[in-house]
């Protein structure tokens, strides 16, 4: 019995074939960098920790994409792609130059689909719009970070936006029959166990199709590293036991037709302060799929959805 509904799941679902993604820097700025919104980015974030060794600014699109498919390739010849624009803010340039991004990436040989990561404040109307006539010929999935759902928590760690902002972009998006993903960091600084867990309540009230977990993670080089030196009692660090059993509480109260990408993420070692749990991110799920099974539960057991 699967406990709760895994990416992998629902990608064999919607293929008829593998597909693996392929992370794409376009070379994209972010509007809490440039002064638009902020400066400086997000108190956490040092976009070091998730970008592959095959992506290069200094490439194109379809350079990038021609890396990562010989990256991948070797193991499963008859697999397709997904480009996944990744770094920094993906929607966050003219409409022109956006698009011609994107479709460089489609146009590559074997790719079957498009996600973008974005902010929910950088959503204009007229992408939105082209967004929804490109879902009606490929995969597309918009996914955006929201981080936390307390609006005390986005201004302490710089996010340049609100709550509200998060859950318009997501009705938007879902609106015009695009699939919409969320990311959401578990454990910032200044949340309670009980206002972690009210972030599955409310998500669950959304119509989301994907959600990924992780782990709050401090990087060195980020402002959030210099704030743990500072008062570290303002973080907890939790052991990997009280993590696994924080996402399964989590999962318990999150709706059962959400697809859960992932619960955790891996920094590279050299970058990483804490938690550094020695542990690879499939070892990390299988503990999970084991504690699930021992306390018998599953996604969506204690679902009280939250509703405006």
């Amino acid at each position: 019995m699967k406990r709760y509904r895994d990416f992998g799941s629902f990608l064999e679902e919607t293929f008829p074939f593998k597909v693996q993604k392929i992370s794409v820097n376009a070379g994209f700025s972010c509007p809490n960098r440039d002064g638009t919104k902020g400066w400086g980015g997000c108190t956490y974030c040092n976009n070091q920790t998730f970008s592959p060794a095959y992506c290069h600014t200094g490439q194109t699109v379809s350079e990038q994409m021609e890396s990562g498919i010989r990256f991948f390739s070797g193991k499963y010849p008859d697999m397709k792609y997904l480009a996944y624009f990744q770094a920094y803010t993906n929607t966050y340039a003219s409409i022109g130059s956006l698009i011609r991004k994107y479709e460089e990436a489609l146009a590559f040989p074997h790719v079957a689909g498009l996600i973008v990561g974005t902010r929910p404040d950088c959503m204009p109307e007229e992408l939105l719009r082209y967004f929804a006539g490109l879902a009606r010929r490929t995969f597309v999935l918009i996914e955006y970070g929201i981080e936390s759902t307390l609006d005390t928590t986005l201004r302490h760690i710089n996010r340049g936006h609100t709550h509200a902002q998060s859950e318009d972009a997501i009705r938007r998006t879902a609106d015009q029959g695009v699939l919409t993903g969320a990311h959401l960091i578990l454990g910032l600084p200044g949340e309670s166990r009980d206002e972690i867990l009210r972030h599955a309540d409310i998500l669950s009230g959304l119509p989301l199709t994907t959600l990924k977990l992780h782990q709050l993670q401090l990087i060195r080089h980020t402002r959030m590293a210099s704030e743990y030196a500072e008062r570290p009692e303002r973080f907890h660090i939790p052991t990997i036991d009280e993590y696994i059993d924080l996402v399964i509480d989590f999962l318990e109260r999150l709706n059962p037709a959400t697809v859960v990408e992932r619960f955790v993420s891996q920094s590279p070692k050299e970058l990483l302060i804490a938690p550094d749990w020695g542990l690879k991110n499939y070892v990390i799920t299988a503990k999970v799929h084991r504690r699930l099974a021992e306390r018998n539960t599953r996604q969506g057991r204690l679902q009280q959805a939250y509703y405006n």
